[in-house]
């Protein structure tokens, strides 16, 4: 029986149409930078490893934090949360377009994603609230069609002000997007705070929970150059672990506003839609890593060719996204992530039989497998955490979620990373790599087969 969907009010689309702009500034600036790094370097006569914190500096920050912007979100109202976000976002990337230094620069983008972490939550949270029950799929659909475009253009767009501007612009570009985003969201979305807004932020759990994610994710970023013996790696993986600990303690001890609460916690369906999140992160963040590096070292492309060689993948991936959104209500998330996992395991075994001197044109099937499998995922990962919890939970689901991609993404890198160091060559070590990734796509498959839960979204009527 064919689904009936609730048409949107001009009200609904104008809101939609904001949030689609703090959307498309959020994952722009995870991608814009990255070929901007050279002419960073040159300009503060940095070394590479100091630069590459351009990068990493924000997205552990980001990482860290997301998990209590979701949280403060769902608390306090979104609509506020975002306000506040993008005003911070607004002005250390003006303060990082002025940067003096290297570390006026970093610390700069490292706040910057303090703004990221209290926006991308509010934002998921307020297209989820805009969008009728019925059109849930859409929602996740819309976000992840607009990730899409903007991970697409962000390489291009940031070779483009870099080469014909400066690197600054990059920074500059985001007041106006930003502005317009709060200003439009100001006059259409309606205030949310909640009623019983007396809740009390839980200071230990934030404490705990950002110490643990914080040691973890350095750890992970710094195992590749130092070794899993090292002491300094043991030592955060032990202040990880520990801190981990006794945020599980203080939960457990914390009689109101736990930082996530247990009817999240304790959520078997959401935990399902966490393990396949790790699991298939993985793919994501090593794809973005070695492709474009084989692309430069083995097929002497430009750095702007080589972020215009994963065109197929990630226009691929935005055109998918929004087919996906509509087929949630349809398919459910199980048959979704399922087909998703084949996928993105299909796509990383292709791309597994790199030589050195394979052509270009030989990628593209696997970069167009990564692509329909991306689509598929990411929109209905988000869309089946957010509907695994109640209304009130959204913004704290979405930022979990984001969490754990974080994460997976680290373990990604680092593994990915050992593993091509150790091969005779790049080429070798991708090929042995994305095998690897194409088994954990395996398990994401299974895992989502036995038990994601793979109800569809019906309308009444």
């Amino acid at each position: 029986m064919a689904v009936a969907k609730d048409a949107l009010s001009r009200k609904q689309i104008v809101a939609l149409t904001a949030l689609t702009f703090a959307i498309f500034l959020i994952a722009n600036d995870f991608t814009a930078f990255s070929v901007a790094i050279p002419a960073m370097q040159k300009h503060f006569h940095a070394d590479i490893s100091t630069m590459q914190w351009v990068i990493n500096g924000y997205a552990l920050v980001f990482g860290v934090l997301i998990v209590t912007g979701g949280r403060l979100a769902d608390m306090f109202g979104r609509r506020r949360l975002f306000f506040i976000g993008t005003s911070i976002f607004i002005l250390f990337s003006l303060l990082g377009g002025f940067a003096v230094n290297t570390w006026m620069l970093l610390g700069s983008r490292a706040l910057m994603g303090v703004g990221g972490a209290l926006m991308w939550p509010a934002i998921l949270g307020m297209t989820y609230q805009i969008m009728p029950e019925s059109r849930a799929g859409q929602a996740g659909g819309l976000i992840m069609t607009v990730c899409g475009f903007a991970n697409s253009v962000g390489p291009l767009l940031g070779g483009f002000l870099t080469d014909f501007l400066s690197w600054r612009w990059i920074f500059f570009i985001n007041f106006p997007i930003a502005f317009l985003a709060m200003l439009i969201s100001w006059r259409v979305i309606d205030d949310d705070t909640p009623e019983n807004a007396d809740e009390q932020v839980d200071y230990a759990g934030i404490t705990f929970l950002s110490v643990c994610l914080l040691a973890l994710l350095l750890a992970l970023d710094l195992v590749v150059d130092m070794g899993l013996g090292s002491s300094l790696i043991i030592g955060l993986f032990f202040v990880s672990v520990l801190a981990f600990c006794m945020f599980a303690w203080a939960e457990a001890h914390t009689e109101r506003n736990p930082l996530i609460p247990a009817d999240v916690a304790t959520n078997w369906r959401f935990l399902t839609v966490g393990i396949t999140t790790l699991l298939l992160s993985v793919i994501f963040v090593s794809m973005l890593l070695y492709v474009p590096q084989f692309l430069i070292k083995e097929l002497k492309f430009s750095a702007v060719w080589s972020g215009a060689g994963l065109l197929p993948v990630m226009m691929t991936y935005g055109v998918v996204s929004y087919i996906a959104g509509r087929l949630y209500a349809l398919l459910g998330a199980k048959v979704i992530l399922s087909a998703a996992a084949i996928f993105l395991g299909g796509g990383m075994f292709l791309l597994s039989s790199l030589l050195e001197h394979t052509r270009y044109m030989h990628l593209v099937p696997g970069l167009i497998s990564l692509g329909i499998g991306l689509g598929l995922f990411f929109p209905t990962i988000t869309t089946a955490a957010v509907t695994a919890v109640g209304p009130g939970r959204a913004s704290l689901a979405a930022a979990l979620v984001f969490m754990f991609q974080i994460i997976g993404g680290a373990i990604g890198l680092a593994m990915n990373t050992t593993i091509v160091s150790l091969a005779p060559s790049l080429s070798a070590g991708i090929d042995r790599a994305f095998l690897v990734n194409a088994y954990l796509a395996l398990l994401a498959l299974l895992v989502s087969i036995l038990f994601v839960r793979g109800e569809r979204i019906v309308q009444k009527g």
